[in-house]
C-alpha cells in the first residue's frame, strides 16, 4: 500500500496529499475547497480535543456556543478586524429558494433577501462580544473564560486538505479581564498549554514567540504563537493565542463597575487551533511507509495480526489475542485485533504501518506453542521475539519509550535546522533550503514586507527565550541596529 504514496525525496507536496486520502484521513468533497474528514482521521481529532478540552477546563475554562452567522454590521465596528477578514468571508444575502418558474430545478426567491447580509462566522470575536455586553456589568462578572468548539469558513482559493480549507473545525477561546494585566497572563498562558500539547501529546517541538506587526492576527495588540518546522524545511503556525487589549470592547461599548463604581473597559483575548494540526501530526513524522502516530493521539495503539492456515488455527489464536485484548484493556490501552479472513498477512502489515498503528503483534501457530509474540514498532520499523507473559506491561512501557523516541528525533531535526545567518547574500541561498533562520531584523514593517517580496520569506516569531536571541547585531537586509534575533521561514 505504501507503493500508492509518493516518496518524500520525490515530490514532499505529494507525498503529503496521497498519505492523506490513503491512510483514510480525509477526502475532498463535492463543495470546492471544503473536505470529508474520514472516521479514522476524526478519531485522531477527537483525541486531540479530547486532551485539548481537559487542559481548558483545568485552567477554569468553560465551553459555550455562539451563532454561525454574524451581521455584516458586527464586522464593521473594529476597523483592523474587518480589513483582516473582508476578503475571505462568505455572506449570506438570501434566506429562502422557490422552483424555478422557467424549467426544472431551484432559484434563488428575489423577494426573500435579507433586509442586512449574513456573514458565515470566519472568527467569532465581533458575536462574541456583542454577547459580553449582555453579560458584564461590574467587576463581579469578571472574568469570563470561555472556549467554543465550532467550524469556521474562511473563502480560500488555493485549498490543501487539513492545511487550507474554506471550512475547517477548530476550538476557539474568548475571555473578558477587569485588568490589562490578567489579560496578558491570559494570553501567555493559553499559547504555554499548547505548546504543552503540540510537545507532549503530538511529539511536535515548537517555538513560542511573539508575531511581528505586519504578522499579527487583526485586531490584536499582541500576537503570541507556537511555530512547527515540518520535514520539509517549511513552518508551520501551529496555534495563536491574542492580547486584544481594549479594541473590541471599545467598539461594542463593554464597560464594567470597578470596586470604586466608576466605568472602564474590559480587557480581552482570544486563542485557537484547528484541524490544521492533523497536517502537522503528519508533516512531522511521517514516512515514506505512511503516518508515524505518537502513541498519546492514535486511535488504535496496538493492532494484532493472527497468521494461520486452518480454522482451528485461527481459533487458538483468536482465543490468545482476546486474553491479551483483556490485559491491555485494563490498561487504557487501545487495540484492534484485524481478523479478517479475506486479506493475507503481508497486506495488514501494510496498511497498518500506512495508517501509524505505533504497535504491532503477529501471532502464528509457532509462536502460540512457544509463548511468544513477533511485537513491531512502528516508529523504527523493527521487530522482535517477546514472551507472551507480562506482554501488557512490556507494551505500555514501549508505548513511552515511542512517543519520546518520536519527539526526539523532531527536535533533533528542527534543532539541526535552526541556522544563524548574519549577511543578506547567505539568507538568500539558505532561505531556499528550508528550515529557520534566526537573524537581526530592524523592526520595521517595510523590511519585513520587502524580505518577503524577494524571498518568500516571513518572520515566523519573535521568540520568548531572550536568552538565545537577545544580542546586539545589524539587520541583515538594511544593516541598521538590531537588539536581538527574530526567527525567518518560508511557511506553509
Amino acid at each position: 500500500m505504501a507503493k500508492e504514496v509518493t516518496s518524500r525525496a520525490e515530490n514532499y507536496s505529494q507525498w503529503y496529499n496521497n498519505l492523506v486520502v490513503k491512510a483514510d484521513l480525509a477526502e475532498n468533497s463535492a463543495v470546492r475547497g471544503c473536505m470529508v474528514i474520514k472516521p479514522y482521521g476524526y478519531a485522531i481529532w477527537e483525541k486531540m480535543q479530547h486532551e485539548l478540552d481537559r487542559m481548558f477546563k483545568e485552567t477554569g475554562h468553560s465551553n459555550a456556543y455562539f451563532p454561525l452567522f454574524i451581521p455584516k454590521s458586527f464586522l464593521s465596528k473594529e476597523a483592523e478586524h474587518v480589513e483582516g477578514f473582508a476578503k475571505e468571508c462568505a455572506v449570506v444575502t438570501h434566506h429562502r429558494l422557490m422552483n424555478n418558474p422557467d424549467g426544472p430545478g431551484v432559484v434563488v426567491d428575489p423577494s426573500a433577501r435579507l433586509e442586512e447580509e449574513l456573514i458565515v462566522r470566519p472568527t467569532s470575536e465581533t458575536i462574541i462580544w456583542n454577547t459580553y455586553k449582555n453579560w458584564i456589568k461590574s467587576w463581579r462578572d469578571l472574568p469570563i473564560l470561555c472556549n467554543q468548539w465550532a467550524n469556521v469558513v474562511r473563502w480560500e482559493m488555493r485549498t490543501r486538505l487539513f492545511l487550507r480549507t474554506a471550512e475547517f473545525l477548530w476550538q476557539e477561546g474568548h475571555t473578558a479581564h477587569a485588568t490589562e494585566q490578567e489579560a496578558m497572563e491570559e494570553t501567555e498562558k493559553m499559547v504555554n498549554i499548547y505548546a504543552d500539547f503540540a510537545r507532549n501529546f503530538m511529539a511536535m517541538p515548537v517555538v513560542i514567540g511573539h508575531k511581528s506587526a505586519h504578522e499579527r492576527f487583526a485586531g490584536a495588540v499582541d500576537t503570541m504563537c507556537i511555530e512547527a518546522m515540518m520535514q520539509d524545511g517549511k513552518a508551520l503556525q501551529a496555534g495563536t493565542s491574542h492580547f486584544l487589549g481594549q479594541n473590541f470592547a471599545k467598539a461594542f461599548d463593554v464597560k464594567y463597575a470597578n470596586k470604586d463604581g466608576q466605568l472602564e473597559y474590559v480587557w480581552a483575548t482570544s486563542w485557537g487551533v484547528s484541524t490544521r494540526l492533523m497536517g502537522a501530526l503528519i508533516m512531522a513524522h511521517g514516512d515514506d511507509n505512511g503516518l508515524v502516530l505518537p502513541p498519546k493521539l492514535a486511535p488504535i495503539q496496538v493492532v494484532m495480526v493472527p497468521i494461520f492456515k486452518s480454522d482451528e488455527e485461527m481459533s487458538n489464536i483468536l482465543a490468545k489475542m482476546r486474553e491479551i485484548a483483556d490485559s491491555l484493556k485494563s490498561r487504557g490501552i487501545s487495540y484492534k485485533i484485524d481478523d479478517r479472513d479475506n486479506l493475507r498477512p503481508g497486506f495488514k502489515f501494510s496498511e497498518w504501518e500506512l495508517k501509524g498503528v505505533p504497535v504491532r503483534i503477529a501471532i502464528g501457530p509457532r509462536d502460540l506453542e512457544n509463548g511468544v509474540v513477533e511485537l513491531s514498532r512502528r516508529d523504527e520499523l523493527t521487530k522482535e521475539s517477546v514472551p507472551q507473559e507480562g506482554l501488557a506491561d512490556r507494551i505500555a512501557a514501549l508505548l513511552d519509550e515511542i512517543q519520546n523516541n518520536i519527539y526526539a528525533k523532531a527536535l533533533a531535526f528542527r534543532d539541526r535546522n535552526i541556522i544563524k545567518v548574519d549577511t543578506w547574500e547567505e539568507f538568500k541561498e539558505r532561505i531556499v533550503q528550508g528550515g529557520f533562520l534566526s537573524c537581526h531584523w530592524d523592526g520595521t514593517e517595510e523590511t519585513e514586507e520587502r524580505i518577503k517580496e524577494e524571498t518568500k520569506a516571513t518572520i515566523r516569531c519573535i521568540p520568548i527565550d531572550t536568552a538565545v536571541c537577545e544580542e546586539e547585531g545589524k539587520c541583515i537586509y538594511t544593516g541598521r541596529p538590531s537588539h536581538r534575533r527574530v526567527l525567518f521561514a518560508i511557511s506553509y
